[in-house]
């Protein structure tokens, strides 16, 4: 009698509260460690591509430590080689060679034009920025509501949609506060990359604030690797073409 009682209180704690066994930010640091390591390189292509059909391609090498330390070196075209940029934080430079010191750069600006910016370039984890608000479940897919912890974020609001079994996202809109769309990410082509690395190796973004226009950024490489705290440094920008070596 006793064990059917327990059973009936089990059901029916279950049925009130569907959603109590989804811990919303431990399913938003999965969905973090499965996007990338916590310390990894990876290599990536970005191409912005107009209304007309033109394109403008770079490729940068990326290095990225802990939650909050990313750095990346512009390969091609020529123009841009040897340029590099680094995040810490929520603070953001670009390093231009022989032009003094590296310059200031904001979160909603854009180091290669396009629909990406700075913030989708210099990707921190979700969980640096952001809190789970709730996360409902819509069949195959849990769709997450973040909100930025602090006013310095570049998008105010985020909503994940992330595959159940894969626990990787599928598509993330970026809204203001007021709920107002900002541009759609999507996550194409799940590549192994080995190592246990297993992520889209496409994203692909458009916005209503840039109509006909698209960017697309391609990984070609991601790989786990240490990095000291020195290489996330001002004074190391100049020399991060060493880390391919």
């Amino acid at each position: 009698m006793i064990k059917k009682i327990l059973l009936i209180c089990l059901l029916i704690v279950s049925v009130a509260c569907p959603a109590f066994a989804l811990d919303g930010k431990a399913l938003l640091e999965q969905v973090d460690r499965n996007l990338s390591p916590e310390s990894y390189e990876s290599y990536r292509k970005l191409i912005n591509i107009e209304p007309s059909g033109a394109k403008k391609e770079f490729t940068l090498f990326t290095v990225k430590k802990g939650v909050d330390k990313v750095a990346s070196l512009f390969i091609a075209p020529a123009s841009e080689k040897g340029r590099s940029t680094l995040r810490v934080g929520d603070n953001m430079w670009l390093n231009i060679p022989n032009v003094g010191k590296p310059i200031r750069i904001t979160s909603l600006q854009s180091v290669v034009g396009g629909v990406f910016n700075n913030a989708d370039i210099l990707q921190l984890d979700y969980t640096a920025e952001y809190n789970v608000e709730k996360v409902d479940e819509q069949g195959k897919e849990y769709l997450l509501y973040l909100k930025a912890k602090t006013t310095t974020v570049a998008y105010d609001k985020l909503k994940i949609w992330a595959d159940k079994d894969k626990k990787l996202p599928t598509k993330i809109e970026c809204l203001t506060e007021k709920d107002m769309l900002i541009k759609t990410l999507y996550f194409k082509d799940v590549k192994d990359f080995g190592g246990g690395i297993v992520r889209p190796a496409v994203i692909e973004t458009d916005s209503p604030l840039y109509k006909g226009y698209k960017s697309v950024m391609i990984f070609a490489k991601v790989k786990k690797k240490t990095f000291k705290d020195e290489v996330f440094t001002l004074t190391f920008m100049p020399n991060l073409e060493s880390l391919r070596q």
